[in-house]
């Protein structure tokens, strides 16, 4: 179809501020059971792309989770079990977890059935790195300690964010959200409409003159139209409401009684000749149609306010005046001043 729709129009609770946090994923992974299971790389558990700027980066899971040959099907699995002994040093269920998740990228790569070969691989030879790493002394500068304390810092923030906050987001939560939403609707006035789009307005009277002739208008749509999905189905647009279409098609199409054809109009696309087939009041969607967008939201509303509650209790400090202000604009989300 001839893209006549004004542009900008959003889907339903459509807000900058509340972009995707776990895209349908809307539950946390368990350890134990990414541990029992490494042939899922664990759900991120992050809070919004476009969250104030402390957020938790949001972690877009693969549309297939990479796979790896699991443990035999009916084996009871701890995520404390030993797959690998390095030296001094153990290899656990749960590091393999923690592999898939920090590796889900280059898991993808592998074949499903070497993929938990690979992570223990990769995991053996980690260790022993690492420990080459301490004989050296490598673990005792300050830059190293600031980075263990950095990752520290984001492994207990994802925790924080999976235990406190994502657990909260469940069906009673997702039906509190819906019931709000179908109080507060509004219901619009949609038109289901037909047309025939032509260059010019010698061609749309011809047009009205096959049609005061008997010729079905699917037929004369599918003959004479130029909108390319239009001679596909007979001119249809489906159903719209006020503010989708340019204002000169839209204004007539919602003149019209069911069954009345327009005279031609015309708009920047050419010349219109509009059947109206229907007309009705929106009501809401079901909750299920709407749970994704439900959840994405509680889930940043809950982060919000847990967040805000943490820093209005926390003494925070940045001495450099332009930095905090930016600081400060990220935070509540205004946009940075005009240069």
């Amino acid at each position: 179809m001839m893209n006549i729709t004004r542009m900008g129009q959003g889907p339903v609770f459509a807000r900058a501020a509340a972009a995707l946090l776990l895209g349908t994923a809307l539950s946390v992974l368990p350890l134990a059971a990414q541990a029992q299971d490494s042939t899922e790389t664990p759900a991120a558990t992050e809070a919004p792309a476009e969250a104030p700027a402390d957020a938790p980066a949001a972690e877009a899971p693969a549309a297939e989770a990479p796979a790896a040959d699991a443990p035999a099907a009916g084996t009871e699995v701890s995520p404390m079990d030993v797959v690998a002994t390095v030296g001094d040093e153990t290899i656990t269920e749960a590091d393999l977890a923690f592999a898939a998740e920090d590796l889900q990228d280059n898991l993808a790569q592998v074949p499903p059935q070497e993929r938990r070969a690979f992570l223990v691989s990769v995991l053996v030879d980690m260790k022993i790195m690492a420990k080459a790493a301490r004989d050296a002394g490598m673990d005792q500068t300050e830059l190293f300690k600031r980075r263990v304390q950095y990752m520290e810092d984001s492994a207990l923030r994802r925790s924080f964010f999976a235990e406190k906050i994502a657990d909260g987001i469940n069906e009673a939560t997702l039906q509190a959200a819906y019931d709000k939403f179908v109080a507060d609707f509004e219901p619009v006035e949609e038109v289901h409409a037909r047309h025939i789009l032509v260059e010019t307005e010698e061609e749309a009277k011809q047009v009205e003159a096959d049609l005061e002739s008997g010729k079905p208008f699917e037929m004369v749509a599918m003959e004479k139209t130029i909108d390319p999905s239009g001679k596909q189905t007979g001119g249809d647009l489906g159903f719209f409401s006020k503010g989708m279409m340019v204002p000169a098609f839209e204004e007539v199409a919602f003149t019209l009684e069911p069954g009345e054809v327009s005279a031609p109009v015309e708009s920047q696309f050419g010349w219109h000749i509009i059947k109206l087939e229907e007309k009705r009041m929106t009501t809401p969607p079901p909750i299920e149609q709407l749970a994704p967008q439900l959840g994405q939201q509680a889930m940043y509303d809950a982060y919000d306010a847990t967040i805000t509650g943490l820093r209005d209790s926390t003494e925070i400090s940045i001495p450099d005046a332009e930095l905090a202000a930016g600081v400060k604009r990220q935070t509540e989300g205004e946009a940075a001043p005009a240069n």
